[in-house]
């Protein structure tokens, strides 16, 4: 049963032989048993989760079931959720209970799926192995002493370690996709703009995007049919007709263009996931598709733009937290002055503090030119270049991140060798592409431990369906998709 595709259970539970409330429950048994190790959640609420999943059961048996009525998907903790606990993995909101659905959360709880709970997740969305959560570090499911990635790291684990049927999780610069590797799952960055920003709490706004993380492209697939849409209490949602990206699962691949960026399988590229990426690569050419080697020349800049623009936009949106209207407040202060200042060293942890004042000083007079102007117009050619490489080919395959699961700690103490994780991601955000991570193998530790590698698939804008379904394809004839780590079942 925690094996099943979204798929199965909603066809399971349509035909009435498991109840809303029993797969809710099955869940709910599994996070009591696995989630004090793995830490992959922060809040739950069981009378909230069992109503809701009581209120599926009904709506199945009036007929009136959508493709997710009914099954429990759990919610990073960067989404309002009215009535939850919504901290975004910081002392700043400990306290802060959501007034209201953010469009994402509204959207599954309209499909009738289930609110299982809030996710762990680097602080504030800042960070790539979830080191930096308030609420303690998230364990990978398949070795405990690895990270999961992040910022997304606790949706990643659940996924994994099967304690929810999928996750939605957000990815500012690789927050879906490298977690999504590092736990052997499947995640997908929308094309910017596709998905609602409206109450996901801002990190970097014109680089923040949500996306689902489940454990294959099926699954995907029908959690994009709810998440996407138009709303116009977001600036930056565009307005698209709705799409069904179950429409090419089963489409196959022959001619299908597929571009090897040279820039993705140079220096820093570790051995064990070239070997994985390349035998990927090897099946896709089974598959029917034509091979094309292509070039992406400013990838090497996309850290050091990401770096400038990122905290830029993190110093602004995270003004609003001054302990004045909510969020954490200091005990004691001596002034307005000093309550801001105090409020804000207690409440925000140091990968938080040292964004902001890398932004704070990117955007000072005498600095603007010299950093943000130039890393908008570098931002640009970045752009450039994919729009020149899919002039050659359909879609970009490589590595999605350069290293399978590292241990815990062994970055935290050097920012740069952790910000090269995202080397293989962050150039997708730039240009506002769509990007996502498939299993694509396994890789073997000295003492004997599997540790998964992801495959990156990148499309056009738009070509989220495409991309499913080459994703889907390679998924139907390979079975790393399906694999469990240890000790969880």
């Amino acid at each position: 049963m925690i094996n099943s595709s979204l798929k199965q259970l909603g066809t399971l539970l349509a035909e009435k032989k498991i109840s809303s409330v029993e797969l809710t429950q099955q869940f709910l048994d599994r996070i009591d048993q696995h989630n004090p190790e793995i830490n992959a959640y922060i809040a739950l609420d069981k009378e909230i989760t069992l109503a809701q999943a009581k209120a599926a059961d009904q709506r199945i048996a009036q007929g009136s079931a959508t493709a997710l009525t009914g099954i429990p998907i759990a919610q990073k903790d960067i989404f309002v959720a009215k009535g939850w606990q919504t901290t975004c993995g910081s002392k700043m909101l400990e306290n802060f209970i959501g007034p209201y659905d953010a469009h994402v959360i509204k959207q599954f709880d309209t499909a009738g799926a289930v609110n299982l709970g809030k996710t762990n997740m680097d602080e504030f969305a800042m960070g790539s192995s979830n080191e930096t959560s308030y609420f303690g570090k998230v364990q990978n499911p398949w070795d405990r002493s690895r990270v999961p990635g992040g910022s997304s790291g606790g949706s990643a684990a659940a996924v994994a370690a099967r304690l929810c049927a999928a996750a939605t999780g957000t990815d500012t610069g690789g927050s879906i996709r490298q977690p999504a590797s590092l736990c052997g799952l499947s995640g997908l960055k929308p094309t910017y703009g596709l998905v609602s920003r409206y109450g996901m709490i801002a990190f970097a706004s014109s680089l923040d995007q949500a996306g689902p993380m489940a454990k294959s492209c099926e699954d995907m697939a029908l959690m994009m049919n709810v998440m996407t849409g138009f709303d116009e209490r977001d600036s930056t949602s565009l307005q698209r007709e709705k799409e069904d990206y179950t429409r090419d699962l089963n489409k196959p691949l022959a001619g299908l263009r597929v571009g090897l960026p040279k820039e993705y399988f140079a220096e820093g590229l570790g051995a064990d996931v070239a070997k994985v990426i390349e035998e990927a690569i090897a099946e896709y050419r089974k598959l029917g598709a034509e091979i094309v080697d292509i070039s992406l020349p400013n990838t090497q800049l996309s850290i050091p733009v990401y770096y400038v623009l990122a905290p830029a936009e993190a110093s602004s949106n995270l003004s609003r937290f001054d302990g004045v209207r909510y969020g954490h407040r200091a005990a004691q202060y001596d002034d307005l002055m000093d309550m801001y200042c105090k409020s804000r060293a207690e409440g925000f942890g140091a990968e938080v503090k040292r964004r902001i004042l890398i932004g704070t000083y990117v955007l000072s007079a005498g600095y603007y030119d010299a950093y943000y102007l130039k890393a908008q117009q570098i931002r640009r050619l970045i752009a450039q270049d994919f729009e020149e490489a899919f002039k050659h080919c359909d879609i970009i395959l490589g590595p999605t991140a350069p290293s399978t699961a590292f241990k815990a700690g062994e970055k935290a103490d050097d920012p740069v060798s952790m910000y090269l994780q995202d080397i293989y991601t962050i150039a997708v955000n730039l240009a506002g592409l769509p990007g996502m991570s498939i299993p694509a193998g396994f890789t073997q530790t000295v003492d004997g431990k599997s540790l998964p590698v992801g495959l990156q698939i990148i499309g056009n804008y738009f070509d989220e369906a495409r991309m499913l379904n080459a994703g889907h394809a390679y998924q139907q004839v390979t079975d790393w998709h399906s694999r469990m780590p240890e000790g969880i079942a």
